[in-house]
């Protein structure tokens, strides 16, 4: 999986030059039947009568900004009062480019659009300045970031390597998948010494404790290699719940793969994270697993990554995680 950073070439600001903001969908066609009030209209004018003139409704209408127009993934909404700018920061439309979000321009474009929000306030004006290091932006949901010290790794654990940074028996380790590194990088989700597959390693604490935590509901996938054939209503009987000896375990989806005389290949989707939970599932319902792989968390794919191997997510990546668990 290749995300990409959320593209605004389509979108171009309407009505000329001098970066006015693209206007909303709030102000009513001239001589249309709006339906509501019209921008600029003041307490005590006379219904239908007609406006004194084209330098006076100029006049009425300076203050009042247009709403933006509706972002494509919606974005969170605008929050009444609080001011976002901070003169000694940097231009925010400079900060997206410096982000990978795109152009000067094509940020520009997203700015006066609607689809950027700093610390969940809409921004759609050019002049507005931030603060990267204490304030959060988002384009479309995506949070942006040019903080060059967080790091994301993606690592294919083999088979009999142990999901610690360290370990006192010396067995091998995560820690040995990625090299020596000056960072302190947490592991996010353990898998058991048999089990193989995506873990991932970064030193972004927030990130790392939402992808774990159950309340935020990050997704696992599975493939578990088994005994065949398997029971038509196995799936049926994981969605519905199995008691374990620590409390009953549900699965999100379950589905068979591949299916060939003694053997079967099923994918196993659950937001669960209990020791050995997939395994001993299967096991409750007569499967014990003779191979597990774990293949995604929540939107990032292992991919054809070979086993023992890791690499950097890309910046597009890093944005669909946060944006999963909310950040």
């Amino acid at each position: 999986m290749s995300p990409t950073a959320p593209r605004g070439g389509g979108s171009r600001r309407q009505g000329g030059t001098g970066g006015r903001p693209a206007q909303g969908r709030g102000r009513p066609a001239a001589g249309g039947k709006g339906g509501g009030k019209p921008f600029g209209k003041r307490a005590g004018d006379q219904p239908g009568k007609r406006s004194a003139g084209r330098g006076s409704a100029r006049r009425m209408t300076d203050d009042i900004t247009p709403a933006p127009a509706p972002p494509r993934r919606g974005p969170a909404p605008p929050r009444r009062g609080g001011d976002v700018h901070d003169p000694e920061g940097v231009r925010l439309q400079k900060f997206l480019a410096q982000a990978g979000a795109g152009s000067r321009r094509t940020c520009e474009d997203m700015i006066t659009a609607g689809r950027v929000t700093v610390d969940d306030q809409v921004v759609t004006e050019l002049g507005v300045r931030i603060d990267p290091s204490r304030q959060v932006v988002h384009v479309d949901g995506l949070r942006f970031s040019v903080d060059d010290q967080m790091v994301y790794i993606v690592v294919n654990k083999p088979k009999g390597v142990v999901s610690t940074m360290f370990d006192e028996q010396d067995r091998l380790n995560l820690a040995d998948m990625v090299g020596p590194r000056e960072e302190r990088l947490f592991h996010v989700g353990r898998l058991d010494l048999d089990t193989e597959g995506l873990i991932l390693l970064t030193n972004d604490g927030a990130l790392a404790h939402r992808l774990q935590h159950p309340s935020f509901g990050v997704q696992k996938t599975y493939l578990a290699e088994v005994r065949g054939p398997v029971k038509r209503d196995l799936g049926k009987n994981l969605r519905a719940g199995v008691e374990l000896d620590d409390g009953p375990v549900t699965v999100d989806s379950f589905r068979l793969v591949d299916s060939k005389p003694g053997y079967a290949l099923v994918e196993v989707v659950l937001h669960e994270g209990r020791k050995h939970v997939v395994r001993r599932l299967l096991d409750a319902e007569g499967y014990p697993v003779l191979k597990l792989v774990r293949t995604q968390m929540g939107p990032l794919v292992l991919g054809d990554l070979k086993p023992g191997k890791n690499r950097r997510l890309t910046r597009g990546e890093v944005q669909q995680l946060m944006a999963a668990v909310g950040l």
